[in-house]
Parts: structure tokens; sequence; C-alpha cells
């Protein structure tokens, strides 16, 4: 039996938020924990960590929290389920990397993709949980070069992953443009293959809220959306101050670890244009095939753009080298 999602109760403070996020360092979280662009928009928000984004999803669907940071992958499965969610705006375009160890050849190095995954034959690719974006990102190539004796190995935490690939476990490890940082600083591995050969203009997060949320506190959700978007700016900028906030708020890397980290993948913007919505909705077909999902939720299943298109009203900047070319 489904959850009744509908009758769970939201906060009701209007200047509160719970927002979820995840300890992806690129995300605007940690920028907007570290500075005062909320305490600007007069909102408090309550920040929960969560290890993957199937699990904010799940406390999403369970009232537990009001907005969160998440790819779309695991968002599109917990609409698909009943849970009223949608996503309100993005946040960044191409953020999975593969990385191996030094035995391993990368992507520049083989004629094509699929001679490039051939050599994972018999072999593990770990990814984080089932239904994160870079799990269906590494199912999916798979599945369009036809490689079929090479498996998925899921771990709960992406931090497990480095060890695995030194003591053998698997071979190549798919995740976020930090994993490629730590992995060659301290683990001896290296990135194969970068972010923009793996699925162009994958949208590897969003900002998604309940939708009780939107209709109860649609101002409140523009405040942060205006924060997030200040906070989007300030990473195309200003990368090196933004890092600084970030290594501080965190506290367990340093600013240029971070900075590597915006330099492997330099794609944020808060829009949501057409193509992150085109590129989204792949997904679903994906998700579908996988067995992940029994139906294919609709464009509007997913998105609402109309606060964004508010917020964000010039181009978006996704695709902008230097970001001077779509102010």
């Amino acid at each position: 039996m489904r959850p009744n999602f509908e009758s769970c109760a939201i906060e009701t403070d209007h200047h509160r938020l719970r927002v979820g996020h995840l300890p992806t360092l690129y995300h605007t979280s940690f920028i907007l924990m570290g500075a005062a662009l909320l305490k600007k928009a007069d909102i408090e928000a309550k920040w929960t960590l969560f290890p993957s984004g199937p699990d904010l999803v799940n406390a999403m669907c369970a009232a537990h929290i009001d907005i969160g940071y998440v790819g779309l992958p695991p968002a599109i499965i917990g609409v698909e389920r009943g849970c009223r969610l949608v996503c309100v705006a993005g946040g960044h375009v191409e953020g999975t990397v593969l990385i191996g160890r030094a035995d391993v050849k990368a992507l520049d190095q083989c004629a094509t993709m699929a001679e490039f995954l051939a050599q994972f034959s018999g072999r593990f690719i770990g990814c984080p949980p089932r239904g994160t974006i870079h799990d269906v990102i590494v199912h999916e190539l798979l599945k369009e070069y036809n490689i079929k004796d090479v498996g998925v190995k899921n771990y709960a935490w992406s931090d497990f992953m480095p060890d695995a690939l030194v003591e053998g476990e698997i071979a190549a490890a798919a995740g976020t443009p930090a994993l490629a940082v730590a992995a060659r600083r301290y683990y001896g591995a290296r990135m194969i293959v970068p972010p923009t050969r793996l699925w162009p203009y994958n949208p590897s997060y969003g900002i998604v809220v309940t939708r009780e949320t939107i209709d109860q506190r649609k101002g409140l959700i523009r405040g942060f959306l205006g924060a997030h978007e200040t906070a989007c700016e300030m990473i195309r900028s200003n990368p090196r101050k933004c890092a600084q906030i970030v290594a501080h708020t965190t506290g367990v890397v340093d600013a240029r670890f971070v900075e590597e980290v915006y330099q492997i993948s330099p794609k944020y913007c808060a829009s949501l244009p057409p193509e992150y919505i085109a590129s989204t909705m792949k997904f679903v077909d994906v998700l579908k095939t996988l067995g992940y999902i029994s139906r294919r939720p609709t464009e509007t299943d997913i998105f609402d753009t109309s606060i964004i298109s508010d917020v964000h009203p010039t181009p978006p900047h996704y695709e902008c080298d230097p970001p001077e070319l779509c102010e």
C-alpha cells in the first residue's frame, strides 16, 4: 500500500524551511550555510544531511523536510511512487565523472566508448545507491553499448568507493567531481572520463520541494531560490571565494580542494531551460527500462518553472564560457 503523503503535516513557520542536502561540495547548500544570503531573505533554514538522493527523497515523502538538493532520478522515482514533489530550480549540469586506477585506460586512450567499457569485462564499476544519477548513467552506458558482463556495485556512501578501488573490489567508480579530486590526492587514482563525456547536459542536481510547500509558502520558496541563484552566480564569478566559504563551512577539506572541484565541472545556474528539462526527461525512459519506475511521469509531473522564471528571467548560464557572455 502506498503511503498517504497528502495527509502528512508540514512546517507552518512562514520564515523557516527544513532543508535536506547532500555532502556534495559543489551544491550551493554549503554557501548558503556559510554566507548570510538566507538571512538577507528573512529565511531560517534547518539543515539535515543525507548520504544519498534516495534517502533525501524518502525524507521528503515522509514530510520530514520541505525542500531538498537532489539529483533528478531519485526525485522522479519519488514522483512515480506517489510523493508530491516537484523540481522548481536547477543548480548544475554534468556532474558525474568516472575514476580508475593507473592500470585502467582513460576514455581518451580508447577509440570508442564501447572499447573503453569493454576493458571492465568480468569486473565491477562502483556507484552510489541504486536510483542515484550516477547509478542511472552507468547502467544506461552499459545498456547503450551492449556491455553485458560488467557489474555495478552500489555503496551507501560514496566515501567507501576509493578504498574499494584501491583494494581491487571495483575497477572504476562513478561519482561527483570531488571523488576525482580525492582519488588523485589520496588514492593514486585518476579521472578516466570527464563529466562532459558521459551524458551531455545531464542535470546533476536541482532544487525539489513538496507541492504543499509551494501552495502554502510560495513567497518563501521564491526567497530561497533567489539566494540559491546568487550563490550559483558567486561560484561562476568568484570560485576562489566560494571555495573558502565551503571549506570553512564543512571543515573537512581545504579551499584548494573545493576550487579543483569547481574547475572539473564548472556549469552552475539556477534556471530550468529547455535543455535541462529535455535531458531530465531522457532519464524517465532509462528509469522505466531499468525497472526503477513502472510508469513515465510527465514533464508537468516533475517540473514547476513558474517561480524560477521570475527569479531568473535572463538566459541560462550553464554553457557560458567565459561567464560574461551570459550577463
